[in-house]
């Protein structure tokens, strides 16, 4: 089942990318592609207001927001407590209640509460991949509360339902991928603790006792490379945040929501996308927290650059066009190349 799942994730990245880095070729010959891809890539302000046919309005946003938070917590929550109970790095002390209590038929009715014989390396990939989900947790809640509390939407930008769709293939997909050399075990967990409640009851369930050490500390343990990572992400996390800011406060009522104007400050100085560039640099830090050895997660990587630079460049466009004094020494996305 992990194999499967594994490679059918590269290929949805693959597939995902494809296109992108065919339509980004700059070639007359490829220049229906990459109006293709365009019309299904525009949103907001770059779509003419006129261009409703399979749009919605750019305020669904929240919605795979709303499904990320949910589905990342969750993966979150039940691969940290796999880790947790069946793959400890701490050494847990030895009790010879625990023993007689397991000689007597006492533990726990499933036996796979306890797999404490694990390899060295797969417990430390699967506690790789609680901290990339919680690094990826930090960053779809922080999403969500934006597009609720920060951003004005104006009632005519729209998106393509493509677009809309390719959000919620993205925000499904990215946290599996993060966790996809350990999900098989923990789908197995769930429903074997599932079996255990209903087998047992909620009454006669064993109480649950949370070693709050055992549960953290083998987060600070896994290496040097994870905690350069998460600098790296939080370092995007923060501009994003301003950046986000920046442009939320463009419209801060509802009759500026129509009106277009230069952004300023932050990375805005440099680029015309700085919150593209953010998350292209969080997401470089999820890859460096994750070791950069699983190729999955590559593809991720790669997906996410390739879409947001294709995005950005048409946005620089627009900005080019509707605005003569538009700073000319920003460029689309990439500090001093791009």
């Amino acid at each position: 089942m992990e194999l499967e799942l594994v490679w059918l994730l590269r290929a949805a990245w693959i597939a995902g990318t494809l296109p992108i880095l065919v339509a980004s070729i700059p070639s007359s010959r490829l220049s229906s592609v990459h109006g293709l891809l365009l019309d299904f890539a525009k949103r907001g302000k770059i779509m003419s207001s006129s261009s409703k046919r399979f749009t919605l309005p750019q305020k669904y946003f929240g919605h795979f927001y709303a499904v990320a938070s949910v589905w990342t917590t969750f993966l979150l929550v039940s691969t940290w407590m796999y880790a947790y109970k069946t793959v400890p790095i701490v050494s847990k002390p030895f009790h010879y209640s625990t023993f007689a209590s397991q000689i007597a038929g006492g533990s726990q009715i499933f036996s796979w509460l306890q797999s404490h014989t694990a390899p060295v390396e797969y417990k430390y990939s699967v506690w790789r991949s609680v901290f990339l989900l919680l690094l990826m947790d930090v960053q779809v809640l922080r999403r969500l509360y934006e597009t609720i509390y920060v951003f004005n939407y104006s009632s005519s930008a729209r998106m393509h339902i493509l677009g809309y769709l390719t959000g919620f293939f993205f925000y499904t997909a990215g946290p599996l991928s993060l966790c996809c050399n350990c999900i098989p075990e923990v789908y197995k967990f769930v429903l074997n603790g599932v079996a255990e409640f209903i087998v047992i009851g909620k009454n006669r369930m064993p109480a649950f006792e949370l070693d709050w050490w055992e549960f953290v500390i083998p987060l600070v343990k896994l290496g040097w490379l994870q905690w350069i990572g998460a600098a790296i992400f939080f370092w995007g996390w923060i501009h994003q945040l301003r950046c986000h800011a920046i442009l939320g406060s463009l419209r801060e009522n509802k009759a500026q929501a129509d009106e277009y104007v230069i952004p300023h400050g932050d990375w805005f100085k440099i680029v015309s996308s700085p919150h593209y560039l953010a998350e292209i640099v969080l997401y470089f830090g999820v890859l460096i927290a994750s070791g950069g050895r699983d190729l999955t997660i590559w593809l991720l990587f790669i997906f996410v650059v390739a879409n947001l630079v294709f995005a950005a460049a048409e946005t620089h466009r627009w900005y080019l066009r509707k605005f003569e004094n538009y700073p000319r020494n920003r460029l689309a996305i990439i500090p001093f190349v791009y």
